[in-house]
């Protein structure tokens, strides 16, 4: 594989380059670069947008190039404040050993793991024995006017809110571990950009080759507005099944369904453009271009087979409106409607069992309930029950 080839499979999914020229010649050094993935521990929680940079380490790993995989334990203390109008809760020492495992597992899913290609690193390693003189002097290189650029503390300034200390310290940190690693290039979202730059600043300044930083594409969660986000509901993780991953994205609009297909399959782009120019024409049904990347998308993660197991159990159970046959059974006792769901579904919080039985969203045997007080008896017994789209029970009813 040519280094020109591996320049066009990153530019695929890669926002901006700082800069281009320098990662070319990296390329040509004729040893692994030394790619840093820092991750601040505060919530194991992984989905597809932060995949597409993993991806793009996956296939600097497959030339032998080397991941230093940075648990920033001892940053996690302190907290980016990327994105954030206030200070964030620390998490405790229990807290942050346990995410930090979750995150190495949720990498592996998509990262190699061999040692020759991945090392898992520690920022405590020389923050937590950094004294005040070292740490003083690296403060003395930077000026507070360039730390308040960052669009975040501007934003705060603008409207009147505080800024801590060591949130405004938080790049110095970032950057430093840069040098630590001697990085050779890093691969971040866009707001990331500000801190691994001041990486670069760091290296010039203490006598290293500055890295190369490399932003990726962003994408809109499945709303179509906001970035994938846990609070907000709108994301596909890497720790959905295939089902559910299959499922919702099958449910985003069709404005999504060009970027989707460039930046989390590796479907050909001649290949892409030519569906994008049938649906365009009217010769090809949203629907079905959403298919085909539902399956690309699960296939990537889970395999051809399971990406045609979905694929035929999705238009079985939507296109054909069949009932699934591997519904999970659920023994529930006979009583109102409302208790039953819950019972199936126990995340299911009352109130949003309410709103899925007005929307009609909820059916036995495929017939619409939407009385939550409706009694079920025995004569339910063995009927499936379908909650929302994609939740389907088999009800084995004891009185």
């Amino acid at each position: 594989m040519t280094d020109s080839t591996l320049v066009q499979d990153l530019q695929r999914t890669s926002e901006q380059v700082f800069s281009q020229g320098e990662l070319e010649r990296k390329l040509k050094l004729g040893r692994p670069l030394r790619i840093k993935y820092g991750v601040d521990i505060t919530a194991p929680f992984l989905h597809l947008g932060h995949a597409v940079n993993l991806w793009m380490m996956r296939r600097l790993q497959e030339e032998g190039h080397r991941v230093l995989f940075l648990l920033g334990d001892y940053t996690t203390r302190i907290g980016d404040p990327t994105g954030k109008s206030a200070a964030r809760k620390v998490p405790t020492d229990a807290e942050i050993e346990a995410n930090a495992q979750a995150f190495i597992d949720q990498c592996s899913q998509i990262l190699l793991t061999d040692p020759a290609v991945f090392e898992v690193r520690r920022n405590s390693e020389w923050f937590g024995s950094m004294g005040a003189t070292e740490f003083l002097r690296l403060l003395a290189m930077v000026t507070h006017g360039r730390l308040i650029q960052r669009d975040m503390f501007q934003t705060r300034i603008a409207e009147q809110k505080e800024i801590w200390m060591h949130e405004l310290l938080y790049p110095v940190l970032q950057g430093y571990d840069s040098f630590m690693l001697n990085s050779d290039l890093t691969i971040v979202g866009s707001d990331q950009l500000f801190n691994e730059m001041m990486g670069r600043f760091f290296q010039e300044r203490l006598g290293q080759p500055p890295q190369v930083v490399l932003t990726s594409k962003i994408t809109p969660g499945t709303d179509g507005v906001q970035k994938q986000s846990k609070t907000l509901g709108n994301y596909i993780a890497l720790a959905d099944t295939p089902r559910d991953k299959f499922g919702k994205v099958m449910r985003i609009p069709d404005a999504l369904i060009a970027q989707y297909l460039e930046v989390y399959t590796t479907l050909p782009l001649a290949h892409i453009r030519a569906r994008l120019g049938q649906m365009q024409a009217g010769a090809l049904n949203p629907r079905d271009l959403k298919l085909e990347l539902a399956a690309a998308i699960v296939e990537r993660y889970h395999g051809k087979a399971t990406s045609g197991e979905e694929t035929t159990w999705f238009r079985e159970t939507f296109s054909q409106r069949q009932q699934p046959v591997d519904a999970s059974s659920v023994d529930v006792v006979s009583g109102p409607l409302l208790d039953v769901m819950i019972t199936c579904q126990p995340e299911l919080s009352r109130s949003e069992a309410r709103r899925l039985l007005r929307a009609g969203a909820v059916a036995l045997d495929n017939q619409r309930m939407s009385d939550e007080h409706e009694a079920l008896d025995a004569t339910a017994d063995g009927k499936v029950l379908r909650i929302g789209k994609r939740r389907w029970f088999k009800l084995s009813l004891r009185r």
